[in-house]
Parts: C-alpha cells; structure tokens; sequence
C-alpha cells in the first residue's frame, strides 16, 4: 500500500465561546493569535459583521493547533478578533458564502455531540495521489478542495479534502480528512515561542466501543494506508514522528486516569510535545490548572477543564 500520508497535519477543538477558550489556551501556554472571523455587511452600507465559523491556531514548525467555533448572532466576539471581509467577483461569491455555511453548519452538529475535539486532519506531500489511492480503497471523499488566503503579505494556497460522511455513522467522530503539507516558508513566519515549551503536535487518541474497535481500525487502515501496531488492547498509527492511537472504552480510565468519553466514538485527547515537562507542569500549576499524570509519565489537563478535550503534553525527545 502506498503510504503517502506522513504525519498529523491538525487536531481542531471546537468551543462554544471562544474568548473564554482562547484565555485558557494562553494559560495553558500557548501563543494564540486573535481568531479570524469571516464578515460580510448585513444590509448595504452597513458595517461588516461576523458570521459562519472562527478559527485561530497555536502554530508549530509542522502542524498546528486549532480553536473553532461557531458564529451566532450576538454571540461573544474575542476584543481583539480579526474581521475578514468577504472579498469576491460576483460569480464567486456564492460558492465562497456555500463553503463558509457548510463549514458553520458541520461545527453546529460537532456541538449538539458535545464540546470537545471533532477536527483531525492527516498531512501529505501528494494530495492527488493520496486522494487516488482512497477512491482506489473505495472510501469517499469531497475531492480535493483548492482555497486561497492571506498570511501576511503573501497568499497561501492550501489544498485539501475530506472524507464523504454520506455513508451513516461513517465518520461519527467528526471532520476528517487530508491537507497538503503546509508551506514551510510561509509558516515559519507564524511561529515563535510558547511559555510552555510546546515544539510540535505528536498524537491524537480516538476512544470508541470495545465492539467497534476492530471496525474503526479497518477504517483507518483504508484512510491511512497502513496497519497499525498493537499496544495491549490500543492500536497505534506510526505517522513520521507522531500517532494516531484507537482506544477501546474499557481502556480509557486506564490510559488517561480520571476521563471519561462525552460519545462514542470520539477524539477524546491530543498530545503536544514540550521542551521540558517539568518547567510545563510548573507553569500549570502557577495558573492553577489541576494536571493528573498518566502511566507512561505524561502530564495532562482533563476534559473538565479543558473545554471538553484531554490536552496532555509529552517530553519531546
């Protein structure tokens, strides 16, 4: 099987109110820019308003981490969010308005399961080959999408697809899918240091139903192109340097002490690799958050606290 798929590309958080997540993600440590809300005027003449779907990312060298959410009217608005105002020919505006909705709209029902992690993407350096070698694996797929947007003074070009959920319950976990690998020239120009030492994104633990662990290996296995290895009762996708790893429910409370799954199946935590754990853990406990430690020596913030996802943070080696 080809393996073109190299590594984690993202892991998005979807929250229901993003300044009160966006001041927790800085407690944590991380370095999070204001989000970007895209805005159109809601009568002519008037100001632009928010609208559709926010975003922000804690960027590292490789990947990034995202904070989602959706726009509702009236809602809260970070006082530093960057507005976007939607700027397009005619022709294309409504195909831009039609992805921004379908965007907001898949947010919308990753809340309704619960607040928490809905969002993981998988990097490769050939996204048409990637996208061939799927439709080969029978599994469906959008196509791959080509979006343009300002990062800076340039423009980046950011191709992508994800898998069709028309089949029922076939992506229950929330948006999946495959980005081409991000411009190493225009993200380093994203890039600095975080007070928590963070370098990198290294994994992502999906829980699920001791039953639908062999089914939901199967299927990542068609996405990913390659078995993973077995690790007591967890499978884990080796992906250059970080995984993936599909955790039965009975083994849970186990891996990450204390947690329990808002659904099943779902992206129940995400692992980001930290210069020294020690100096991380001592500027949690500085901004009074309650960490717990799992068996392998990782420190983590439960989902309690976390707006609804388990965030550990692992020594980078």
């Amino acid at each position: 099987m080809a393996a073109e798929l190299l590594r984690l590309h993202h892991v998005g958080h979807v929250v229901r109110d993003m300044p009160a997540a966006l001041a927790f993600y800085r407690r944590l440590g991380f370095v999070v820019p204001a989000p970007s809300y895209p805005a159109m005027p809601s009568r002519e003449g008037a100001e632009p308003e928010p609208f559709g779907a926010a975003n922000t990312h804690a960027d590292f060298p490789r990947d990034f981490l995202e904070l989602a959410t959706v726009v509702d009217a009236g809602g809260h608005v970070p006082v530093d969010a960057s507005l976007v105002p939607l700027q397009a020919p005619p022709e294309v505006l409504p195909t831009l308005l039609e992805r921004i909705n379908a965007t907001s709209a898949n947010l919308a029902a990753c809340l309704e399961r619960f607040e928490g992690l809905h969002i993981l993407m998988f990097s490769s350096p050939d996204i048409d080959l990637t996208a061939a070698r799927l439709a080969t694996a029978g599994v469906r797929h959008g196509g791959v999408n080509t979006v343009r947007r300002p990062a800076g003074t340039e423009i980046e070009t950011v191709r992508y697809l994800e898998i069709d959920g028309e089949q029922p319950g076939a992506v229950a976990e929330g948006r999946i899918g495959v980005v081409a690998e991000l411009d190493q020239r225009i993200q380093a120009t994203r890039l600095t240091d975080h007070p928590n030492g963070a370098v990198g994104l290294v994994g992502a633990t999906l829980c699920c139903a001791d039953s639908e662990l062999n089914a939901i290996q199967t299927r990542y296995e068609s996405y990913l192109g390659r078995p993973p290895r077995t690790d007591g009762s967890t499978r884990v996708f080796d992906l250059d340097g970080t995984t993936l790893t599909l955790l039965p429910e009975s083994a849970l409370d186990t891996s990450l002490p204390g947690e329990r799954p808002p659904a099943l199946p779902a992206l129940v935590a995400c692992t980001v690799a930290v210069r020294d754990l020690t100096t991380t853990q001592n500027l949690l406990r500085d901004h009074a958050i309650p960490v717990r430690r799992t068996p392998t020596g990782d420190v983590f913030v439960p989902a309690t606290t976390a707006f609804g996802a388990t965030i550990t943070f692992r020594q980078a080696v």
